[in-house]
């Protein structure tokens, strides 16, 4: 059984906490080879619903899932927000920090199929007011082969001092009554927790800077180096406020250039609501580019990266301003077809269902879409045509790209409110080729966090990131997948987190590469399903 994503009221919403949503993770949590499923869940402000938890899924290899949960230690009943994935302490097993409306959570995996939380023997556990964690991601700031943890926080959100629906004009949309916020709700701050190495974390965030920056209504969080530098910097895309670009300054310190690199803003300076990211490479000039969700009518931003962490937005000339209908939360650069040429994927839903009776025009659920890369640095704007799996309409949030099957190709699991997820089985056909590439630290961290991709194919160049957040609040598959069209072979480059440079050339296509940090590369066939599906 596949249990619903419990998530505040379904037809009236009073607080801003029950709109918002979750986050979901492809991980391989027991190291088989095949991607599981950890999918988030909230409650109602009444009273929990019976199952209202958090879910993790472990994948059967024939193309079904078993939930897993209580087995586990999963089980946990609260408003849950995002999740990072990676392993924070080096032993060979992905953990999982999970953010929430209250106490976040730290769950260490004990390599037998089942999880420990640890957030209180970890150093994680924080007294006074009640936070509203968003945003998470790990990250080796500092290069030590340990993983940190940046935390973001949404609104400052004090129940007892919420104006009521209708009460201002922060608390109406289209004339219809609805939840307040996040505007005319005080800001909180966001954090860095720096690894110590022996299994706790210390709370750096006035050394480190991180503190410093103006304070946003932050949301998503993604730890990439945007500086083809060899050090990781954090973006974090934030709601009705100036996003945030935390450059790395290599010193144990960031400073937050944001407006300064062109990504705090519209192309015409104007604040949005941002939710999601996607990181990735889709001009193929070797420089890891950001796209930026936003709320409807607006269009979702595309800000190219020209070097040095300097970007341009180029959302219309791109053809994203064909789309300002719905409110767009998780999104993803993946190469669909496997021609080359990373895709975009977006997932959409409303967070007010008062307003649909009275403007059909702005329905609760709405369609996903994908927005195929047609060279050139342009797009076109799919949903029918992406299929029945995109065109359905859902009130979605989260998401998270990965190759489930194990087939070549990039699949979709999807976090819908109040119903179900969707996984979404990519059954594309035709004979391009792909790559993908898994890396293992030694020096870096062992889950590579941080570190950058670039393949060569067909006269082609693609960078990726090894990432342990993007989308909305969520984890992909941490496989990178390269489409390489119709290139039997391709050189491989590797930025290591740690600033290790290596490279390996003429790899075969339709194969997974790993490759152990100093130590060489091994090829391998993916493991195949049992059966067919």
């Amino acid at each position: 059984m596949i249990h619903p994503v419990i998530y505040g009221g379904i037809k009236q919403k009073n607080y801003i906490v029950e709109t918002v949503g979750c986050g979901v993770a492809f991980l391989d949590y027991d190291n088989d080879g095949w991607m599981d499923i950890f999918v988030l869940c909230g409650t109602r402000m009444d009273s929990p619903v019976p199952g209202s938890t958090n879910r993790l899924y472990k994948n059967n290899r024939d193309g079904t899932f078993t939930d897993v949960t209580e087995k586990a230690g999963l089980t946990r009943t609260g408003w849950a927000s995002s999740v990072t994935v990676a392993d924070y302490n080096n032993d060979g097993f992905d953990d999982m920090f999970i953010t929430y409306y209250g106490q976040n959570v730290l769950y260490r995996n004990n390599g037998d199929g089942t999880f420990t939380d640890v957030t209180r023997e970890a150093g994680l556990l924080y007294e006074g007011n009640t936070r509203w964690g968003s945003g998470c991601t790990f990250v080796d700031y500092d290069r030590d082969g340990h993983l940190d943890l940046f935390v973001a926080n949404y609104v400052d959100l004090r129940f007892d001092h919420l104006p009521k629906p209708g009460a201002n004009p922060y608390c109406t949309y289209k004339g219809v009554p609805v939840n307040c916020g996040p505007r005319g709700l005080p800001m909180p701050r966001n954090y860095l927790y720096r690894n110590q190495g022996d299994g706790t974390f210390r709370d750096v965030s006035q050394e480190s800077g991180i503190a410093s920056a103006g304070r946003t209504y932050s949301m998503t969080s993604v730890a990439a180096d945007f500086s083809n530098n060899g050090w990781t910097d954090i973006y974090v895309a934030s709601d009705s406020t100036p996003s945030l670009l935390f450059r790395n300054k290599h010193d144990r310190t960031f400073v937050e250039e944001g407006v300064e690199r062109g990504v705090a803003f519209s192309a015409d300076g104007v604040e949005q609501a941002g939710m999601g990211v996607a990181v990735g490479d889709y001009n193929l000039d070797g420089r890891l580019d950001i796209f930026k969700t936003h709320f409807s009518d607006d269009t979702c931003a595309l800000y190219r990266n020209d070097g040095d962490a300097g970007f341009t937005d180029v959302t219309i000339a791109a053809g994203f301003g064909v789309e300002t209908r719905y409110i767009s939360w998780g999104t993803g650069f993946a190469d669909f077809d496997n021609n080359g040429l990373p895709d975009l994927a977006v997932v959409t839903g409303s967070v007010y269902p008062e307003v649909e009776a009275a403007f059909p025009e702005y329905p609760l659920k709405t369609p996903r879409f994908i927005f195929r890369n047609l060279g050139g640095g342009k797009f076109e704007e799919l949903i029918d045509e992406a299929g029945p799996g995109i065109a359905a309409p859902h009130c979605s949030r989260g998401c998270a790209f990965g190759d489930f099957d194990n087939d070549g190709d990039v699949d979709m699991v999807v976090v819908n409110l109040n119903e179900p997820p969707s996984l979404l089985r990519n059954d594309v056909s035709g004979d391009n080729k792909w790559l993908k590439v898994y890396l293992v630290g030694t020096k870096s961290n062992r889950s590579a966090i941080g570190s950058r991709v670039v393949l060569r194919y067909g006269g082609k160049m693609q960078a990726q990131a090894v990432m342990a957040q993007s989308s909305f609040y969520s984890v992909n598959d941490r496989r990178l997948h390269f489409g390489l069209g119709d290139s039997t072979h391709a050189d491989l480059e590797i930025h290591w987190t740690n600033g290790l440079v290596e490279r390996f050339t003429n790899i075969e296509c339709n194969q997974l590469v790993t490759v152990t940090e100093g130590k060489g590369i091994a090829k391998s066939a993916l493991p195949k399903l049992k059966t067919t599906i």
